[in-house]
Protein backbone atom coordinates (compact mmCIF):
# COMPACT_ATOMS: atom_id res chain seq x y z
CA UNK A 1 0.00 0.00 0.00
CA UNK A 2 1.32 3.51 -0.76
CA UNK A 3 3.06 5.09 2.22
CA UNK A 4 1.93 8.69 1.66
CA UNK A 5 -0.33 9.70 4.56
CA UNK A 6 -3.99 10.22 3.80
CA UNK A 7 -4.83 13.91 3.89
CA UNK A 8 -8.15 15.71 3.95
CA UNK A 9 -7.92 18.55 1.45
CA UNK A 10 -11.32 20.21 1.17
CA UNK A 11 -11.55 22.80 -1.58
CA UNK A 12 -8.90 21.17 -3.73
CA UNK A 13 -9.28 17.40 -3.91
CA UNK A 14 -12.81 16.12 -4.61
CA UNK A 15 -14.62 13.33 -2.85
CA UNK A 16 -14.61 9.90 -4.48
CA UNK A 17 -17.59 9.41 -6.80
CA UNK A 18 -19.97 6.48 -6.58
CA UNK A 19 -19.50 3.15 -8.34
CA UNK A 20 -21.29 2.29 -11.58
CA UNK A 21 -20.59 -1.44 -11.51
CA UNK A 22 -18.04 -4.05 -10.43
CA UNK A 23 -15.05 -2.42 -12.20
CA UNK A 24 -15.45 1.00 -10.62
CA UNK A 25 -16.45 -0.60 -7.32
CA UNK A 26 -13.15 -2.53 -7.25
CA UNK A 27 -11.14 0.68 -7.79
CA UNK A 28 -13.05 2.55 -5.11
CA UNK A 29 -12.78 -0.27 -2.59
CA UNK A 30 -9.03 -0.42 -3.16
CA UNK A 31 -8.61 3.32 -2.63
CA UNK A 32 -10.71 3.07 0.53
CA UNK A 33 -8.51 0.26 1.86
CA UNK A 34 -11.13 -2.45 1.29
CA UNK A 35 -9.43 -4.45 -1.47
CA UNK A 36 -10.89 -7.75 -0.34
CA UNK A 37 -12.05 -8.89 -3.78
CA UNK A 38 -10.18 -10.23 -6.78
CA UNK A 39 -9.43 -7.91 -9.66
CA UNK A 40 -12.28 -8.04 -12.21
CA UNK A 41 -11.61 -8.54 -15.92
CA UNK A 42 -12.13 -5.30 -17.93
CA UNK A 43 -12.28 -7.21 -21.21
CA UNK A 44 -15.72 -8.54 -20.26
CA UNK A 45 -17.26 -5.08 -19.85
CA UNK A 46 -18.61 -2.57 -22.36
CA UNK A 47 -15.56 -0.35 -23.12
CA UNK A 48 -17.80 2.69 -23.56
CA UNK A 49 -20.14 1.84 -20.70
CA UNK A 50 -20.49 3.80 -17.48
CA UNK A 51 -18.76 1.21 -15.29
CA UNK A 52 -15.52 0.99 -17.26
CA UNK A 53 -15.45 4.72 -17.96
CA UNK A 54 -15.95 5.59 -14.30
CA UNK A 55 -13.23 3.13 -13.25
CA UNK A 56 -10.88 4.71 -15.76
CA UNK A 57 -11.92 8.21 -14.71
CA UNK A 58 -11.10 7.50 -11.06
CA UNK A 59 -7.72 5.99 -11.97
CA UNK A 60 -6.91 9.05 -14.09
CA UNK A 61 -7.90 11.59 -11.45
CA UNK A 62 -5.12 10.24 -9.26
CA UNK A 63 -2.76 11.97 -11.73
CA UNK A 64 -4.58 15.31 -11.40
CA UNK A 65 -5.86 16.45 -7.99
CA UNK A 66 -6.39 13.06 -6.42
CA UNK A 67 -9.24 12.55 -3.95
CA UNK A 68 -10.00 13.67 -0.46
CA UNK A 69 -8.85 11.13 2.12
CA UNK A 70 -6.88 9.19 -0.52
CA UNK A 71 -3.09 9.31 -0.16
CA UNK A 72 -1.06 10.71 -3.04
CA UNK A 73 0.99 7.52 -3.28
CA UNK A 74 -1.95 5.65 -4.80
CA UNK A 75 -1.09 7.31 -8.12
CA UNK A 76 1.61 4.66 -8.67
CA UNK A 77 0.00 1.67 -6.97
CA UNK A 78 1.09 -1.36 -9.08
CA UNK A 79 -2.27 -3.13 -8.85
CA UNK A 80 -4.16 -0.01 -9.95
CA UNK A 81 -1.75 0.52 -12.84
CA UNK A 82 -2.18 -3.09 -13.94
CA UNK A 83 -5.95 -2.74 -13.76
CA UNK A 84 -5.88 0.63 -15.57
CA UNK A 85 -3.87 -0.92 -18.40
CA UNK A 86 -6.67 -3.43 -18.95
CA UNK A 87 -9.28 -0.65 -18.95
CA UNK A 88 -7.25 1.39 -21.44
CA UNK A 89 -6.67 -1.57 -23.73
CA UNK A 90 -10.41 -2.23 -23.94
CA UNK A 91 -11.15 1.48 -24.48
CA UNK A 92 -8.55 2.03 -27.21
CA UNK A 93 -9.38 -1.22 -29.00
CA UNK A 94 -13.06 -0.27 -29.20
CA UNK A 95 -12.21 3.26 -30.34
CA UNK A 96 -9.95 2.00 -33.12
CA UNK A 97 -12.74 -0.28 -34.32
CA UNK A 98 -15.29 2.54 -34.17
CA UNK A 99 -13.00 4.96 -36.02
CA UNK A 100 -12.22 2.35 -38.68
CA UNK A 101 -15.95 1.84 -39.18
CA UNK A 102 -16.45 5.55 -39.73
CA UNK A 103 -13.50 5.77 -42.08
CA UNK A 104 -14.79 3.01 -44.34
CA UNK A 105 -17.38 5.53 -45.50
CA UNK A 106 -15.03 8.52 -45.62
CA UNK A 107 -12.54 9.75 -48.21
CA UNK A 108 -9.68 7.55 -47.02
CA UNK A 109 -9.05 5.27 -44.08
CA UNK A 110 -6.75 5.38 -41.12
CA UNK A 111 -3.69 3.43 -42.15
CA UNK A 112 -4.61 3.84 -45.83
CA UNK A 113 -3.21 7.21 -46.81
CA UNK A 114 -5.54 9.75 -45.19
CA UNK A 115 -3.35 12.71 -44.26
CA UNK A 116 -3.78 14.69 -41.06
CA UNK A 117 -4.77 17.95 -42.74
CA UNK A 118 -7.57 16.23 -44.69
CA UNK A 119 -8.79 14.48 -41.55
CA UNK A 120 -8.80 17.82 -39.74
CA UNK A 121 -10.69 19.46 -42.61
CA UNK A 122 -13.35 16.72 -42.47
CA UNK A 123 -13.64 17.01 -38.69
CA UNK A 124 -14.05 20.77 -38.66
CA UNK A 125 -16.35 21.01 -41.69
CA UNK A 126 -18.89 18.50 -40.45
CA UNK A 127 -21.56 17.07 -42.73
CA UNK A 128 -24.54 18.87 -44.28
CA UNK A 129 -27.48 18.77 -41.92
CA UNK A 130 -25.38 18.05 -38.84
CA UNK A 131 -27.06 19.36 -35.69
CA UNK A 132 -25.18 19.51 -32.44
CA UNK A 133 -26.07 20.63 -28.91
CA UNK A 134 -24.80 24.15 -29.59
CA UNK A 135 -27.06 24.42 -32.64
CA UNK A 136 -30.04 23.25 -30.62
CA UNK A 137 -29.31 25.65 -27.78
CA UNK A 138 -28.89 28.57 -30.20
CA UNK A 139 -32.11 27.76 -32.09
CA UNK A 140 -34.63 26.87 -29.41
CA UNK A 141 -32.84 25.67 -26.28
CA UNK A 142 -33.91 26.64 -22.78
CA UNK A 143 -31.83 28.09 -19.97
CA UNK A 144 -32.23 24.85 -18.03
CA UNK A 145 -30.88 22.89 -20.99
CA UNK A 146 -27.97 25.33 -21.20
CA UNK A 147 -27.22 24.78 -17.51
CA UNK A 148 -27.40 21.02 -18.11
CA UNK A 149 -24.91 21.43 -20.96
CA UNK A 150 -22.58 23.31 -18.60
CA UNK A 151 -22.74 20.40 -16.14
CA UNK A 152 -21.69 17.90 -18.81
CA UNK A 153 -18.81 20.09 -19.92
CA UNK A 154 -17.64 20.81 -16.36
CA UNK A 155 -16.17 17.32 -15.99
CA UNK A 156 -13.45 18.24 -18.50
CA UNK A 157 -13.51 22.05 -18.59
CA UNK A 158 -12.44 22.43 -14.97
CA UNK A 159 -9.11 20.93 -16.04
CA UNK A 160 -9.17 22.37 -19.56
CA UNK A 161 -5.87 21.97 -21.43
CA UNK A 162 -4.15 20.08 -18.59
CA UNK A 163 -3.81 16.73 -20.47
CA UNK A 164 -2.01 18.38 -23.38
CA UNK A 165 0.90 19.40 -21.18
CA UNK A 166 2.09 15.79 -21.36
CA UNK A 167 2.82 16.35 -25.07
CA UNK A 168 5.39 19.09 -24.49
CA UNK A 169 8.37 16.94 -23.37
CA UNK A 170 7.60 14.49 -26.19
CA UNK A 171 7.81 17.04 -29.00
CA UNK A 172 10.74 19.06 -30.31
CA UNK A 173 11.54 22.18 -32.27
CA UNK A 174 8.72 24.30 -33.66
CA UNK A 175 6.00 21.81 -32.72
CA UNK A 176 7.09 21.93 -29.06
CA UNK A 177 7.40 25.73 -29.02
CA UNK A 178 4.03 26.30 -30.68
CA UNK A 179 2.12 23.83 -28.55
CA UNK A 180 3.61 25.44 -25.45
CA UNK A 181 2.56 28.87 -26.77
CA UNK A 182 -1.05 27.77 -27.23
CA UNK A 183 -1.04 26.21 -23.78
CA UNK A 184 0.30 29.49 -22.37
CA UNK A 185 -2.85 31.17 -23.71
CA UNK A 186 -5.07 28.42 -22.29
CA UNK A 187 -3.49 28.99 -18.89
CA UNK A 188 -4.24 32.70 -18.88
CA UNK A 189 -0.96 34.02 -20.35
CA UNK A 190 0.45 34.35 -16.85
CA UNK A 191 -2.73 35.64 -15.18
CA UNK A 192 -4.39 33.21 -12.81
CA UNK A 193 -7.83 34.80 -13.10
CA UNK A 194 -7.73 34.29 -16.89
CA UNK A 195 -6.92 30.57 -16.87
CA UNK A 196 -9.64 28.98 -19.00
CA UNK A 197 -10.58 26.45 -16.34
CA UNK A 198 -11.01 29.38 -13.93
CA UNK A 199 -13.22 31.15 -16.47
CA UNK A 200 -15.39 28.05 -16.66
CA UNK A 201 -15.65 27.95 -12.87
CA UNK A 202 -16.79 31.59 -13.03
CA UNK A 203 -19.37 30.54 -15.63
CA UNK A 204 -20.70 27.82 -13.33
CA UNK A 205 -20.94 30.21 -10.39
CA UNK A 206 -22.77 32.79 -12.49
CA UNK A 207 -25.20 30.13 -13.73
CA UNK A 208 -26.04 29.13 -10.15
CA UNK A 209 -24.20 25.82 -10.43
CA UNK A 210 -21.52 24.19 -8.28
CA UNK A 211 -18.02 25.11 -9.50
CA UNK A 212 -16.33 22.63 -7.15
CA UNK A 213 -13.98 20.35 -9.06
CA UNK A 214 -15.84 17.18 -10.20
CA UNK A 215 -18.98 18.22 -8.34
CA UNK A 216 -21.14 16.57 -11.00
CA UNK A 217 -19.13 13.40 -11.72
CA UNK A 218 -21.86 11.26 -10.17
CA UNK A 219 -24.59 12.71 -12.39
CA UNK A 220 -23.05 12.54 -15.86
CA UNK A 221 -23.52 9.50 -18.14
CA UNK A 222 -20.94 7.32 -19.85
CA UNK A 223 -20.47 9.43 -23.02
CA UNK A 224 -19.52 12.45 -20.90
CA UNK A 225 -16.97 10.42 -18.96
CA UNK A 226 -15.55 8.97 -22.19
CA UNK A 227 -15.09 12.44 -23.71
CA UNK A 228 -13.31 13.55 -20.53
CA UNK A 229 -11.14 10.42 -20.40
CA UNK A 230 -9.92 10.49 -24.00
CA UNK A 231 -7.23 13.18 -23.79
CA UNK A 232 -5.84 11.66 -20.59
CA UNK A 233 -5.68 8.23 -22.22
CA UNK A 234 -3.58 9.72 -25.01
CA UNK A 235 -1.60 12.02 -22.72
CA UNK A 236 -0.35 9.38 -20.30
CA UNK A 237 1.19 7.27 -23.07
CA UNK A 238 4.19 8.42 -25.05
CA UNK A 239 3.28 5.81 -27.67
CA UNK A 240 0.05 7.76 -28.27
CA UNK A 241 1.63 11.22 -28.52
CA UNK A 242 0.49 11.49 -32.14
CA UNK A 243 -3.10 10.79 -31.08
CA UNK A 244 -2.78 13.42 -28.34
CA UNK A 245 -1.62 16.02 -30.88
CA UNK A 246 -4.52 15.00 -33.13
CA UNK A 247 -6.91 15.48 -30.19
CA UNK A 248 -5.36 18.88 -29.49
CA UNK A 249 -5.56 19.89 -33.14
CA UNK A 250 -9.24 19.10 -33.62
CA UNK A 251 -10.19 20.59 -30.26
CA UNK A 252 -8.49 23.89 -31.03
CA UNK A 253 -9.80 23.92 -34.61
CA UNK A 254 -13.43 22.96 -34.07
CA UNK A 255 -14.56 24.79 -30.95
CA UNK A 256 -14.88 28.20 -32.61
CA UNK A 257 -18.20 27.59 -34.45
CA UNK A 258 -19.79 25.96 -31.40
CA UNK A 259 -18.53 28.78 -29.19
CA UNK A 260 -20.09 31.35 -31.56
CA UNK A 261 -23.44 29.54 -31.44
CA UNK A 262 -23.33 29.32 -27.64
CA UNK A 263 -22.30 32.97 -27.33
CA UNK A 264 -25.30 33.92 -29.48
CA UNK A 265 -27.63 31.69 -27.48
CA UNK A 266 -26.44 33.05 -24.14
CA UNK A 267 -26.88 36.65 -25.24
CA UNK A 268 -30.42 35.85 -26.40
CA UNK A 269 -31.13 34.31 -22.99
CA UNK A 270 -29.71 37.39 -21.24
CA UNK A 271 -27.31 35.08 -19.43
CA UNK A 272 -24.88 36.46 -16.84
CA UNK A 273 -21.76 38.07 -18.31
CA UNK A 274 -19.28 35.40 -17.09
CA UNK A 275 -21.25 32.76 -19.03
CA UNK A 276 -21.02 34.79 -22.24
CA UNK A 277 -17.40 35.73 -21.64
CA UNK A 278 -16.18 32.13 -21.52
CA UNK A 279 -17.38 31.51 -25.07
CA UNK A 280 -16.37 34.93 -26.37
CA UNK A 281 -12.84 34.19 -25.19
CA UNK A 282 -12.84 30.89 -27.08
CA UNK A 283 -14.16 32.44 -30.29
CA UNK A 284 -11.27 34.89 -30.26
CA UNK A 285 -8.52 32.57 -29.05
CA UNK A 286 -9.35 29.54 -31.18
CA UNK A 287 -9.42 31.55 -34.42
CA UNK A 288 -5.71 32.13 -33.88
CA UNK A 289 -4.98 28.72 -32.41
CA UNK A 290 -6.40 26.90 -35.44
CA UNK A 291 -3.74 28.39 -37.71
CA UNK A 292 -0.97 27.69 -35.21
CA UNK A 293 -2.11 24.08 -34.84
CA UNK A 294 -2.18 23.44 -38.57
CA UNK A 295 1.02 25.13 -39.68
CA UNK A 296 3.24 25.34 -36.60
CA UNK A 297 2.42 22.09 -34.80
CA UNK A 298 1.05 19.46 -37.18
CA UNK A 299 3.24 20.27 -40.16
CA UNK A 300 6.61 20.33 -38.33
CA UNK A 301 5.66 17.31 -36.21
CA UNK A 302 4.79 15.17 -39.22
CA UNK A 303 7.76 16.40 -41.23
CA UNK A 304 10.01 15.20 -38.40
CA UNK A 305 8.02 12.04 -37.55
CA UNK A 306 5.86 11.10 -40.57
CA UNK A 307 5.17 7.67 -39.05
CA UNK A 308 2.87 9.43 -36.54
CA UNK A 309 0.37 10.38 -39.24
CA UNK A 310 -1.99 7.46 -38.62
CA UNK A 311 -2.00 8.14 -34.88
CA UNK A 312 -2.72 11.85 -35.44
CA UNK A 313 -5.63 10.92 -37.69
CA UNK A 314 -6.85 8.40 -35.11
CA UNK A 315 -6.79 11.11 -32.43
CA UNK A 316 -8.78 13.48 -34.63
CA UNK A 317 -11.38 10.86 -35.51
CA UNK A 318 -11.68 9.53 -31.96
CA UNK A 319 -12.69 12.97 -30.68
CA UNK A 320 -15.43 13.19 -33.31
CA UNK A 321 -16.69 9.69 -32.53
CA UNK A 322 -17.08 10.28 -28.80
CA UNK A 323 -18.46 13.80 -29.23
CA UNK A 324 -21.07 12.37 -31.60
CA UNK A 325 -22.12 9.86 -28.92
CA UNK A 326 -22.54 12.67 -26.38
CA UNK A 327 -24.38 14.86 -28.89
CA UNK A 328 -26.83 12.07 -29.67
CA UNK A 329 -27.55 11.49 -25.98
CA UNK A 330 -28.13 15.19 -25.30
CA UNK A 331 -30.32 15.83 -28.32
CA UNK A 332 -32.39 12.67 -27.84
CA UNK A 333 -32.99 13.60 -24.21
CA UNK A 334 -33.94 17.18 -24.98
CA UNK A 335 -36.13 16.23 -27.93
CA UNK A 336 -38.03 13.90 -25.58
CA UNK A 337 -38.35 16.60 -22.94
CA UNK A 338 -36.22 14.91 -20.29
CA UNK A 339 -32.88 15.46 -18.61
CA UNK A 340 -29.71 13.73 -19.78
CA UNK A 341 -28.34 13.73 -16.22
CA UNK A 342 -28.71 11.28 -13.41
CA UNK A 343 -30.62 12.21 -10.24
CA UNK A 344 -29.13 14.41 -7.55
CA UNK A 345 -27.33 12.16 -5.11
CA UNK A 346 -27.22 9.22 -7.48
CA UNK A 347 -25.62 7.96 -10.66
CA UNK A 348 -27.26 8.08 -14.08
CA UNK A 349 -29.40 5.08 -14.90
CA UNK A 350 -28.67 5.39 -18.64
CA UNK A 351 -25.32 4.68 -20.24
Amino acid sequence: MPSTPVQDRPGFAPMLPGARGNLSEWVLRRLEGRSDRGMPDPSRADPLGADLQMALFVCYELHYRGFRNVGDGWEWDPALLEFRAGLESAFITRLRARVAGVDEHAAGCVGDGLDAETALDHATAGRPGDRGPADHLAADGSWEQMREYFIHRSVYQLKEADPYVWAIPRLRGQAKASLAAVEFDEFGAGHGAEVHSRLFADLLDAAGLDSTYLAYADRVPAPTLAVANLATTFGLHRSLRGALVGHFAVTESSTGPAAKALERALKAMAAPEPCVRFYTEHVEADAVHEQVVRYDILQPLLEAEPWLTDDVVFGIRAVGTLEADLSTLLLDSWDQGRSSLGPVGGSPTRG
